[in-house]
């Protein structure tokens, strides 16, 4: 027998909310779509990989950007269960919405690829999901590879988690392997939800993810705890105070199926009508209007750790990526800009991002989805800088950053960087340490050969390509994940790049004080290497520590005057040289060089 939904829904013991969280590729989706097949959420001839990510970026990246959450029904021992998924990003960048999704669960499932072990993401979404007091389930997947290594896995595992190696589950997302008995043990093991509030009128909604239609303005993507919710209801976002009329809620299977209503213990949306950004946010409480419950704990806006500026190429399109930027962010709580203007790219965007994927996805979709061609400018960090006048100022952009002169300290964030590494290249991460200014903090060795480093280190030097660096040095075999801890006394100056004796503020970046020769030298040749000659002679030239201290000249196009000439006096042909150089000088005096966007492409690459 097939018990209704709307039934389950208001039986709080047939309902079980659970997360998939892992390193990245460990098979989150994979297996998340090995559920659907199972539960029939989705019939077999309708199956596609990867079927819970919705965006083209995230089908061709292979990784999930997007949290997504899918109802299934499933019947364990008779019962009829209301089983509702959270596949979360792997990726460190989006840590932010993993936590508040794990705050709209009671349960996940800690998966482990069978071949790679216990890697740096693990550990850190495990010490998240523990913090939310979730119960987990561990799991190994991918144990039909012929490179599985089940038993130790098994037994890194049972270390981490101080559990019993027979508690640990054998899944395989390819095949389907152990996924019914994984769900049977979701319902055993994963408690049902709790309800503080009795009355359908007592409404509590945790906001755990949202996006916007053009059609109906932000939708909210909400875990039930109290009361129930259904169109034509008057409610609040509890942090932002700003009322609503629910225009229709829903359920996710997986895609969005309007209901009549969602109830206490439920995971669904609510469309919300609301086209201004900035309104809705992650980890916010959705409550009534008549009877106002207080906002759910733990509740905090995320914090832009990289900034980068972004500029349309053609001044024509500012409009046009300003309502891109505005978009984005109904989409993206995370993502924050403000409008800037540089000398030498026009009218722009500061943007605020929360690492460096988080740019990146934001960028590529800026292409994709709005066809906008774009210059983004070097990325940079948020400095402290108490001046000598005794004036504190934060600085997100490096042309604002203040001359040595005028500066009586600095501070930097810092990150704690855990990096899972085979026991072979210790030495060599060692020296890349050191070589970005950070400290070893502990080492933890597992039993497979491993050990996790565990480091203190400048967030400037994270992004000076230490992941390309670390991957490098360890042949790929490193992971590595981080957190933002405090700021710290930083020894930094401003690098600015003259072209023709005039900064520019594209090119400007804030270095470390002792590898400001090696910067400054650096880009005064990549420069001089991809600028094109001008008709008169121009300076490259590095500025910093109150001098010029790198340099070089592009010689200028030189037209050969004499070429009509055949012999006759040699006193002509100087004269006329020398009127050639006056003439290239009044030009420099006068004229200013044109740079190219692909110049400024080419160089933000770098």
């Amino acid at each position: 027998m097939v018990v209704c939904p709307y039934i389950m829904a208001h039986d709080l013991s047939k309902i079980r909310n659970f997360s998939i969280i892992a390193h990245i590729d460990h098979g989150k989706s994979t297996l998340a779509d090995r559920m659907l097949e199972v539960t029939h959420t989705i019939e077999k001839r309708k199956m596609q990989d990867q079927v819970l990510d919705s965006m083209e970026l995230e089908r061709e990246r292979g990784i999930t950007i997007k949290m997504q959450p899918v109802r299934m029904n499933f019947s364990s021992g008779g019962e009829e269960y209301l089983l509702n998924l959270i596949d979360t990003p792997g990726h460190i960048d989006f840590s932010y919405e993993v936590s508040r999704a794990l705050k709209a669960v009671e349960g996940s499932i800690l998966l482990v690829d069978a071949t790679q072990g216990v890697q740096a993401q693990t550990l850190t979404t495990l010490e998240m999901a523990k913090a939310a007091g979730l119960v987990i389930i561990p799991v190994v997947s991918k144990i039909d590879s012929p490179l599985a290594r089940v038993d130790d896995i098994k037994m890194e595992i049972a270390t981490v988690l101080e559990c019993d190696i027979d508690d640990i589950l054998e899944v395989s997302g390819k095949t389907g392997m152990g996924v019914s008995e994984l769900l049977d043990h979701v319902v055993k093991k994963i408690p049902a939800p709790q309800s503080e509030y009795k009355s359908d009128d007592e409404i509590k909604a945790l906001v755990f993810d949202f996006e916007y239609s053009n059609h109906q303005g932000v939708i909210v993507y909400v875990r039930m705890f109290d009361g129930m919710l259904k169109r034509g209801d008057q409610v609040s976002f509890a942090i932002a105070g700003e009322k609503f009329s629910v225009l229709e809620v829903g359920t996710f299977s997986p895609g969005k199926t309007a209901r009549d209503a969602i109830f206490r213990g439920e995971i669904g949306y609510i469309v919300t009508g609301i086209k201004q950004p900035g309104i809705a946010s992650v980890g916010d409480t959705i409550t009534g209007v008549k009877k106002p419950l207080p906002a759910l704990p733990g509740y905090f806006n995320p914090r832009p750790v990289v900034w980068a500026s972004v500029y349309p190429e053609s001044q024509d399109d500012f409009m046009t990526l300003k309502q891109a930027l505005s978009k984005l962010r109904l989409s993206d709580s995370a993502f924050s800009y403000e409008e800037e203007t540089s000398g030498a790219l026009g009218r722009g965007f500061r943007c605020g991002f929360l690492g460096m994927l988080h740019l990146e996805i934001i960028t590529e979709r800026l292409r994709r989805e709005f066809t906008l061609d774009i210059i983004v400018t070097m990325p940079s960090i948020t400095y402290r800088v108490k001046l000598k006048n005794g004036k504190e100022e934060t600085i997100y952009s490096p042309h604002m950053f203040p001359s040595d002169g005028e500066i009586a300290s600095v501070e930097e964030p810092w990150v704690e960087l855990h990096i899972m590494t085979p026991n072979d290249y210790l030495g060599a991460i060692s020296i890349l340490v050191h070589e970005h200014e950070g400290d070893v903090v502990d080492m933890q060795t597992f039993g497979d050969g491993r050990t996790k480093v565990d480091i203190l280190m400048p967030l400037r030097e994270l992004m000076r390509n230490f992941f390309d660096s670390l991957k490098s040095a360890t042949s790929g075999y490193a992971s590595i994940a981080y957190d933002i801890k405090e700021f710290r006394k930083a020894d930094v100056t401003r690098l600015d790049i003259l072209i023709a004796d005039e900064v520019v503020a594209a090119f400007t970046r804030v270095v470390a004080r002792r590898r400001a020769v090696e910067e400054a030298d650096s880009s005064v040749e990549k420069l001089y290497e991809i600028m094109p000659r001008q008709m008169f002679e121009s300076k490259i030239q590095g500025y910093a520590l109150g001098r010029i201290i790198a340099s070089k000249t592009i010689k200028a196009f030189r037209k050969d005057v004499t070429q009509h000439m055949y012999g006759g006096d040699i006193t002509r042909k100087m004269k006329l040289r020398e009127k050639q150089k006056e003439g290239k000088k009044k030009m420099a005096s006068r004229g200013k060089v044109n740079i190219p966007h692909d110049v400024f492409l080419k160089m933000m690459r770098k």
